[in-house]
């Protein structure tokens, strides 16, 4: 088995290790949560019977342990459970909800790279000069603002005095792609601080490869301008990148509760603070483990990209 080979086995060994320490952690988390379902469902002012029959219906009385293999069998064959508020199957929560944060996702994710290595190759081009002060200046100080304030202030401005947008998706549904400018302030707040971490990630990286001795040699063998820059220089500057862009579509479908919440987005983020009010445990669980699973899997992959990208830096390690 080869060094790449033999790596890639460990880390798929470790990324299903982690996956089933999600499993574990996301059940006694839930299990910790103060309060109990039964009584949350039992109605107003409930009776200890109306509550133990919930608690019997719901399965809520057999012991932890039981519950806890009967829902990791499930979710080997893809089933995450029944929603204790509607007994629903979890899986349409989770259906429902994907398309708009996958949508949103998708498109900061399209506008992300270009824009984030762009900026950061700029900068590098142009170090310590007018431009790279700019590029580091403004994307320090957009990434020191919070996602909610950057929002409240982009609404604030284009929707409410301008008028030239839309402030929230009320009436839209969860097909926004019908209604495009309804997309255009939650994009840029879901834009405004992963641009300027990953611009500057490659701008370091850049400058730092630029500086090596391994650019220095191809220079003396007449190597220059793009092919230097983006052929042996970029690559390098990639590898820490990577591993940022991996944390950012994380953070993108996991993470954007606030921007969800604040634009009024039927995505995970709604139906995860729907389920936290409800004391709907299942609903919780099963979106934790997806959670948890998109960040084993995205975190595998950065490493991959980065072991190919720059071996020698073993920046996955």
């Amino acid at each position: 088995m080869t060094g790449l080979a033999s790596w890639t086995a460990r880390r798929l060994l470790l990324g299903a290790a982690q996956t089933a320490a999600v499993v574990l952690l996301v059940f006694a988390l839930t299990e910790a949560l103060p309060g109990d379902a039964a009584v949350a469902l039992a109605g107003d002012q409930p009776d200890p019977e109306r509550i133990a029959a919930v608690r019997e219906a719901l399965d809520l009385d057999r012991p932890a342990h039981e519950r806890l293999l009967e829902w990791a069998g499930g979710l080997l064959h893809g089933d995450f459970g029944t929603s204790l508020a509607s007994g629903r199957p979890v899986s349409t929560y989770l259906t429902g909800g994907f398309g708009p944060t996958l949508l949103l996702a998708s498109l900061t994710l399209v506008l992300l790279v270009p824009a984030g290595v762009g900026l950061g190759v700029l900068a590098a081009r142009h170090e310590g000069r007018f431009t790279d002060r700019l590029v580091s200046s403004v994307t320090l100080g957009v990434y020191a603002v919070p996602e909610f304030a950057f929002g409240v202030l982009l609404t604030t401005v284009l929707a409410l005095r301008l008028g030239w947008l839309p402030p929230t998706a009320v009436g839209y549904g969860t097909d926004l792609l019908a209604h495009p400018s309804a997309l255009v302030l939650p994009v840029l707040v879901l834009l405004s601080r992963p641009v300027c971490s990953l611009a500057r990630l490659v701008r370091a990286g850049m400058i730092d490869a630029l500086a090596s001795p391994y650019v220095a040699q191809a220079r003396r063998h007449g190597v220059t301008g793009a092919r230097l820059r983006y052929g042996h220089a970029l690559p390098n500057a990639i590898a820490p990148a990577a591993q940022q862009l991996a944390r950012t579509v994380d953070w993108l479908l996991c993470g954007v509760i606030v921007v969800e919440a604040l634009y009024v987005i039927p995505g995970l983020g709604t139906v995860l603070m729907n389920a936290v009010a409800e004391r709907d445990v299942p609903v919780v669980q099963g979106l934790a483990v997806v959670f948890g699973v998109t960040a084993v899997v995205l975190n595998l992959g950065a490493d991959l990209v980065a072991r190919r990208f720059a071996p020698r830096a073993e920046v996955a390690a």
